[in-house]
């Protein structure tokens, strides 16, 4: 029996038998778990241990629904990704949007579990009721953009989850990258897909999912739609979360030179709204059934940089811009570039540059060792040096490789109390000495240090 918002139906893939099937899930998981992170939790809970390799083929990855993916709901388009992650060594989970998620429903499906490991790079095509593991060994070595097309190649209607080299390399802090524009961005979940060789997943599907009051659910989203729009068009549609750095730094809320830093208010202005998006052109690149369109389409072209596409969020232009002294846009749109093609996460990109930063300062690493000049606010030497992390080549991509915690302790002794992190998570751009509930957040946060939960700092901070 189909429940209201659930398929009740999960889609497994073993890659190393090639088994692919799918099961009946009974509708009292869905009210136990709600859907999304939480089943995947209980999932991971059930077929992971502590002796799980995140690595290894026994690890389940897990991407998963929960009913506001029914319909036409505004902002529907996240969906959760959870597995054991090769980072920290415990749970993981992350969140994306673009269109793959309600794709998958439409497809008929809550979740999709993949376990095993392929012989050779592998993707994966759901078109409904036909599942087929395809061969992607010309996939393998391409860009996550470059793949995303060549995936798309034969049918432009297929949302595409994908990885970049670094997820191939198994850079334990790879991402997920989605139809060319969203992230799954945190825990490394790129090189667990990695380690199982699997480079896609394409999906499409056309079915109509199961609710209630099909008539009503229309007429209430439509009428959210309209006035989540009106409350956002002069704010978060207008500029996109760049808008916050401004207001960020002032409440000492973005990291500032490695978290060492107090104020950089000229900064801040240089690389947030309103200049972001005169300099950057930026405009709305929205999200499945989304009225607000946070992300931003980008185009550079001049002081010797020149991209279109996805533009940098407020994560980045924190991690990438304040974090390192960067204030040159054109070169935060090039580092933010390269890592989404290289699929890795700009948060723990950021922070290893950040601490490879503080490193060479401090005389722990030279331009001998290195090959590049890691002084603050070098935009070309953050850009070198995220080139060897997403690519696992070079003294700092396989220092790096394994995490800032890992690189600290071959780098110095006295690196490891420099790494901001908890449970091995570096902190994204949000400083928990400007909020006490934000610090409360991080310590008890699931995956480690998230600003995706709670969010009472928002609060505490004198608005919602």
């Amino acid at each position: 029996m189909m429940a209201n918002g659930y398929w009740n139906r999960v889609l497994r893939v073993d890659l190393s038998s090639g088994n692919i099937r799918a099961d009946e899930v009974s509708e009292d998981v869905w009210k136990l778990s709600i859907g999304g992170a939480g089943y995947g939790a209980m999932v991971l809970l059930e077929e992971a241990t502590a002796d799980t390799d995140p690595l290894g083929p026994d690890n389940p990855l897990i991407f998963a629904l929960g009913p506001y993916q029914a319909g036409r709901n505004p902002g529907n388009a996240k969906w959760s990704v959870v597995t054991k992650s090769p980072l920290t060594g415990t749970y993981a989970d992350s969140a994306a949007s673009a269109n793959w998620g309600p794709a998958l429903k439409r497809a008929g499906y809550d979740a999709l579990i993949v376990t095993g490991r392929a012989n050779s790079p592998v993707y994966l095509l759901i078109d409904e009721d036909h599942v087929e593991i395809k061969d992607a060994r010309s996939l393998w070595g391409l860009d996550a953009y470059a793949a995303v097309d060549a995936v798309r190649h034969t049918d432009k209607d297929l949302s595409v989850v994908t990885i970049g080299p670094a997820g191939e390399k198994q850079v334990r802090f790879a991402c997920l990258v989605v139809d060319a524009h969203s992230f799954a961005g945190r825990c490394g979940i790129g090189a667990v897909m990695g380690s199982k060789q699997l480079k896609a997943i394409a999906v499409k599907g056309r079915k109509r999912v199961p609710v209630h009051d099909e008539r009503r659910l229309l007429q209430v989203s439509k009428q959210r739609f309209q006035e989540i729009y009106a409350a956002a068009k002069d704010g978060l549609r207008q500029h996109g979360t760049p808008e916050l750095c401004i207001t960020a730094e002032g409440f000492g809320d973005m990291p500032i030179k490695h978290w060492t830093g107090d104020t950089w208010p000229e900064g801040a202005a240089r690389i947030g709204a309103p200049r972001y998006t005169e300099f950057l052109h930026a405009r709305p690149l929205p999200c499945a059934n989304c009225p607000i369109g946070c992300h931003r389409h980008i185009q550079v072209d001049g002081e010797g940089y020149a991209l279109e596409g996805p533009g940098p969020e407020y994560e980045t232009l924190g991690m990438l811009g304040s974090n390192l002294l960067v204030d040159d846009l054109g070169a935060i749109a090039v580092a933010n570039d390269l890592c989404n093609r290289l699929g890795i996460d700009t948060i723990s990109a950021g922070a290893s540059v950040g601490l490879a930063m503080e490193c060479y300062e401090k005389g722990w690493l030279t331009k001998e060792q290195t090959g590049i000049d890691l002084t603050w606010g070098n935009g070309e030497a953050m850009i070198a040096m995220i080139e060897q992390l997403g690519n696992r080549t070079g003294f700092l991509g396989e220092t790096f490789a394994e995490g800032t915690l890992s690189a600290a302790r071959q780098i110095h002794p006295d690196a490891v109390p420099l790494v901001v992190h908890v449970k091995g998570l570096d902190y994204p751009a949000h400083d928990a000495r400007s909020s006490f509930s934000l610090a409360i957040n991080y310590a008890t946060g699931t995956r480690g240090a998230c600003h995706m939960r709670g969010v009472t700092e928002d609060v505490e901070m004198g608005g919602l």
